[in-house]
């Protein structure tokens, strides 16, 4: 491939950059890895909301995603890619290439009295689009920021996303909310109701993602573009269009137990995942199929999922095929990911129904221009009630409810526990590459460990750009991430280890090793090479491996700020 026709040391003085940076560990040299034509490539970032390892159809589920699906024939499927296990955490180390107590969200959205648990972006790091925007990059967000505790429409908006270096910015800040009318929904810096009575949020980040890249062909057509896509989409409440719910009447209706059978057989024939790593029983908590009770409910909730992930791909053709009418496809390189493994919270479907169905609710109407300030609204915009509880069918805009734990437990097969867990089912993730100019291979697999702290230092690889030491007069935290390039060409990336934390769940991957522990509860160890799935606890064969494992963790987490668990709430408050 040909190389940029500047020096690096010509590239930095010309950006403003001069030798204030810092190398990043693990990345190729930038300039080598551009595509044919010498140009630096446009760079997007897709990323799904609670999604399960096996959802989408290039790993094995059965849910519709022929978009999705042509993007991994096309290019790479990752195989051992993984996140935080947790939402606002992973977003903060996809966008800084930081652990995530690094940035300050090292748990929720709230201050802890820590700094790794601030529940705000600080400002020892930078996010991707503060880094590619000082190279030359015009930069756009579409959906979900969650990195902030500040949300409200009159702020402080510091770590909003128009302040963390995107020129525009719909979505919102907030993480979860309704699909008809979503809380801190955001346009730049001001906040805005919906703008139809058909208003669907997977839809409009879509479009709106669509919109920038349009606008930018007849604003910036000679400037690469980043754009960071962050659907809300298949997070509850299980909000999916009539047309799309009813692709899937009676998909399910052999339940749980068959499609986790059904999608590990497809995942051994298409090389995702090891024969000889045995399917994990049935979690703890979940019935058998034959045993459930409600099953048209139980159906309804996952016929919506898989409606609303099915949503996600059709704006992900509309992406793509934008993509291509502007001429762009070719040279953008294109990742797909979600932020945690499949959801077991039971939000808003454990409760007797309320309202009452037998009482008559009348509520007072929202005004047109008047905000959704409330993550489950109590109220429908046209004045219904929003039901929450066992037995109400979920999709339309009146419903609040999750989809469950058995859909949880399906969505991550073949492995063990969900979102909030660092077993491989909480942290596992799909990673789609796709960049024609860049990617020379077709449809292959690459089984390099990989974490969401990679990304940044990707995107620096690929775009030819540095990461500061300093920004905006503060000293940066060097980036822990290493650049995804050599993964690509099937070459080992080199690195001490991966760690996870979260609500004192905790693990470290050394190679095929892994040390893993619930909150509280005594470590284990897996070889992962042999036992993906984590049925075979080796602590007691390898007493030195685990002391080893344990201390290399217990640096991590020193380094980066980790709390013991439970956590002393608010002890340093300031």
């Amino acid at each position: 491939m040909s190389t940029y026709n500047y020096t690096r040391r010509d590239f930095l003085e010309t950006i403003g950059l001069g030798a204030a940076v810092l190398a990043v560990p693990g990345c190729a040299n930038a300039f080598q890895v551009f595509g044919d034509k010498g140009s630096r490539p446009n760079i997007i970032l897709i990323m799904a909301d609670d999604m399960g390892y096996s959802d989408i159809g290039c790993y094995g589920g059965e849910i519709h995603t022929p978009n999705l699906d042509k993007l991994a024939a096309a290019g790479l499927r990752l195989t051992q890619f993984y996140n935080t296990a947790r939402c606002c955490p992973t977003r903060a180390s996809l966008m800084t290439g930081l652990y995530a107590h690094q940035t300050g969200v090292g748990l929720m959205m709230s201050d802890r009295g820590f700094d790794a648990y601030r529940g705000d972006l600080n400002n020892r790091c930078v996010t991707i689009a503060e880094v590619l925007k000082q190279a030359g990059y015009a930069t756009y967000m579409s959906g979900k920021w969650h990195v902030t505790r500040h949300r409200g429409p009159e702020g402080p908006k510091h770590n909003w996303p128009r302040q963390r270096g995107f020129d525009r910015f719909f979505g919102t800040i907030h993480g979860a909310g309704s699909f008809y009318d979503p809380c801190s929904l955001t346009r730049d810096n001001t906040q805005i109701p919906p703008d139809s009575d058909d208003f669907y949020y997977t839809n409009a980040i879509s479009d709106n993602a669509v919109k920038f890249i349009s606008d930018h062909k007849s604003g910036n057509g000679d400037k690469p573009f980043f754009m960071y896509v962050a659907y809300t989409a298949p997070h509850w409440p299980m909000h999916a269009l009539p047309e799309d719910i009813a692709k899937y009447k009676g998909r399910y209706a052999k339940g749980w137990d068959a499609l986790r059978a059904e999608r590990h057989k497809r995942m051994i024939e298409m090389g995702i995942v090891d024969a000889k790593w045995k399917l994990t029983p049935r979690d703890e908590g979940v019935s058998a199929w034959k045993d459930a009770k409600d099953k048209a409910w139980q159906l309804r909730r996952m016929e919506v999922y898989a409606a609303m992930v099915d949503c996600l791909d059709q704006g992900v053709g509309h992406i793509v095929s934008e993509l291509k009418r502007t001429g762009n496809l070719d040279n953008t390189l294109i990742l797909f990911l979600a932020d945690n493994g499949g959801c077991a919270e039971e939000h808003g479907s454990r409760s007797p129904i309320k309202p009452d169905p037998s009482e008559k609710v009348v509520l007072k109407p929202m005004g047109r221009n008047e905000l959704q300030t409330e993550m489950r609204p109590p109220v429908t915009r046209d004045g219904r009630p929003v039901r929450v509880g066992e037995g109400v069918m979920p999709g339309p805009a009146d419903t609040y409810i999750a989809y469950g734990k058995p859909w949880a437990n399906a969505s991550n097969t073949p492995f063990r526990r969900y979102k909030h867990w660092i077993h491989e089912g909480g942290i596992s993730t799909p990673l789609i590459a796709h960049w024609p100019e860049g990617i020379k291979v077709r449809n292959e697999l690459r089984r390099q460990p990989g974490h969401v702290i990679d990304i940044m230092a990707t995107c620096i690889d690929v775009a030819g750009a540095e990461y500061p030491r300093e920004y905006k007069g503060h000293k940066l935290t060097p980036v822990e991430g290493k650049s995804l390039v050599p993964a690509f060409e099937n070459k080992p990336i080199e690195r001490e280890a991966l760690y996870w934390e979260h609500h004192g769940n905790r693990g470290i991957r050394q190679g095929k090793w892994k040390l893993v522990a619930w909150a509280e509860q005594p470590w284990e160890l897996y070889n992962l090479e042999a036992d993906r799935t984590e049925l075979k606890d080796l602590t007691q064969k390898y007493p030195q491996k685990v002391e080893k494992l344990k201390a290399m963790y217990e640096s991590w987490a020193k380094r980066c700020g980790v709390q013991p668990w439970p956590m002393k709430k608010d002890s340093k408050k300031q």
